[in-house]
C-alpha cells in the first residue's frame, strides 16, 4: 500500500461536512441541476448557522450583495466574470460558488497567453483520429464542454490573459449554450444548470481587452479589496487558520500498488 497525500484539498472536499448539512435541511427549491437553493449557497459563501445550529464558517469576507448579485447572475443566461486587483478572493469565491452550486469545483481552465482554443472547445486523440477518422470516441473534451454536458459550473480563470481570438471561441458558447463540433456534423448543447464563472485582474486589464460581443454576455461583478486594515488582518488570521486546520485533518489517501 501507499500513501498520497495532497497538498490542497478541493473546496468540496474540505467543507464537505458542511455541504451536506446545508443540502440535508435546505427546503426551497433548486434551480435544475443544482445541488442546493440559491439561498443556502449564499449562506455557505458568507456563513451562519443553519436550522438545525450547524455552524457554517464564511468564505467571502466582504459584501453580501456582491454574493447575491453573483449567484442571481448564475440562474440566468448570462455568465459571470468576477474582476478585481489581486486580493480580493476572485479565485477563492469561485471555487466556492462551484462548489455549493454545482458540487465540483475541479473544472477548471486557467488563463495563459499560451492558452489554446482546445482548453474551451474540444481536441483531437490524434491516433485515433488517424485510424478511425473524426469520431467521438477520437475527441477530447474541454472542462467547458464536460461542463455543457453535466449540467455544471465551469470556472476560466484569468480571462483577459488569454489571446483574443480564442476569448471569442466562449461567444457562441455563451449565447447559444451549444458548442458547434462541424468535423462531425454535430452541436453539443448545454444542460441547464451550466455557465461559466470567469475572472479577470484589473491590472491585467490591457493585455487582452475583451471584444465588446464578449463582454455582453458578462454580468460583471466588481470585487473590492479590504475597506479597513482591521478587515484585511482578520481575512489573513482566518485563512492561517484554515490552512493550518486543512493541513491537519485532510486525510491522506490510499492506493492500491500492484506488485
Amino acid at each position: 500500500m501507499s500513501k498520497e497525500k495532497f497538498i490542497r484539498a478541493f473546496a468540496e472536499e474540505q467543507y464537505s461536512s458542511e455541504l451536506k448539512a446545508l443540502i440535508k435541511e435546505d427546503k426551497s427549491v433548486k434551480p435544475e441541476n443544482w445541488t442546493m437553493s440559491p439561498s443556502m449557497v449564499c449562506v455557505y459563501i458568507l456563513g451562519g448557522n443553519t436550522g438545525k445550529g450547524v455552524h457554517i464558517e464564511p468564505k467571502y469576507f466582504g459584501e453580501r450583495r456582491l454574493v447575491e448579485l453573483a449567484v442571481a447572475t448564475l440562474l440566468t443566461d448570462r455568465a459571470l466574470l468576477l474582476i478585481g486587483v489581486p486580493g480580493t478572493a476572485k479565485t477563492w469565491l469561485s471555487e466556492h460558488l462551484a462548489a455549493a452550486i454545482s458540487g465540483d469545483s475541479s473544472r477548471v481552465v486557467q488563463g495563459t497567453s499560451g492558452t489554446s482554443e482546445d482548453a474551451i472547445r474540444y481536441g483531437w486523440n490524434y491516433a485515433k483520429l488517424l485510424q478511425e477518422g473524426p469520431s467521438l470516441q477520437a475527441l477530447i473534451p474541454s472542462p467547458v464542454m464536460r461542463a455543457m454536458e453535466k449540467g455544471q459550473l465551469v470556472r476560466i480563470e484569468e480571462l483577459t490573459r488569454i489571446p483574443s481570438d480564442v476569448q471569442d471561441a466562449l461567444i457562441t458558447i455563451l449565447s447559444e449554450k451549444s458548442l458547434p463540433v462541424p468535423e462531425l456534423d454535430v452541436f453539443i448543447r448545454g444542460q441547464s444548470g451550466f455557465n461559466v464563472i470567469a475572472t479577470a485582474n484589473d491590472r491585467d486589464k490591457g493585455v487582452h481587452e475583451l471584444s465588446s460581443a464578449l463582454q455582453r454576455r458578462f454580468n460583471v461583478v466588481r470585487l473590492p479589496l479590504p475597506a479597513t486594515l482591521e478587515e484585511e488582518l482578520k481575512i489573513v488570521t482566518f485563512r492561517i487558520q484554515q490552512i493550518a486546520a486543512e493541513k491537519k485533518n485532510y486525510p491522506s489517501k490510499k492506493l492500491a500498488s500492484k506488485k
